[in-house]
């Protein structure tokens, strides 16, 4: 595992749903409250984009935007079905005003 160079911290702006490839990853990076949530982008249910989903910036979740899944973004955790499986995790830290990605 590595650390990988996302973006500039400005570049991401709070409550914006971000997308990130690297590889054949599909990441999901999402701002809040000042601290960075990374995830999967692809639902585990079914092949659908979050990124495209509904962000809930309050209770921290993304609703999948092709069956309703709702994951919470601090523990990639579906809070309802069809989806069961959760999203897999990434660590964020932001150097040099730089966001980075443990993958």
């Amino acid at each position: 595992m590595s650390w990988v160079k996302v973006c500039k911290d400005e570049s991401l702006k709070p409550g914006e749903l971000f997308e990130f490839d690297y590889q054949d990853k599909k990441i999901l990076l999402v701002k809040l409250d000042n601290k960075i949530y990374a995830s999967d982008r692809i639902c585990t249910h079914a092949y659908a984009d979050l990124v495209s989903g509904i962000l809930n910036e309050k209770e921290k979740t993304v609703t999948c935007p092709l069956h309703m899944s709702v994951f919470n973004l601090e523990n990639g955790i579906p809070q309802n079905l069809p989806a069961e499986e959760p999203l897999k995790l990434y660590e964020t830290k932001i150097s040099d005003g730089e966001i980075l990605l443990l993958i």
